[in-house]
């Protein structure tokens, strides 16, 4: 092998493990290092899902009202995911029965 590849080699290698060392026992996270932080708060977070919830609710309401079907309340359309849910689950015990 030439000596020059040999040094080029060498060199990369030397690199990456430099950098692999470096993120191994640097003292802070790459979180600190780039001072990132989180742009809401969990409870921000939950507080904007359930907003999210009720207005899908009231827009899904309004077209009800609208077609005249009655209006469906949260845990109505949560009673409605769980009936679905073990339904789904229940088609797939019997599929798994039958192989």
């Amino acid at each position: 092998m030439d000596p020059f590849t040999l040094v080029v080699v060498g060199a990369l290698i030397a690199l990456v493990l430099g950098f692999i060392a470096i993120g191994r026992w640097h003292p802070k996270s790459g979180a600190d290092v780039l001072d990132w932080r989180p742009t809401r708060s969990e409870e921000q977070e939950i507080e904007l899902e359930l907003d999210d919830v009720d207005q899908m609710l009231e827009a899904q309401n309004e077209r009800r009202r609208r077609s005249g079907r009655q209006e469906i309340t949260e845990e109505g359309f949560r009673a409605q995911v769980e009936a679905e849910e073990r339904e789904r689950e229940e088609r797939a015990q019997r599929y798994r029965e039958r192989e």
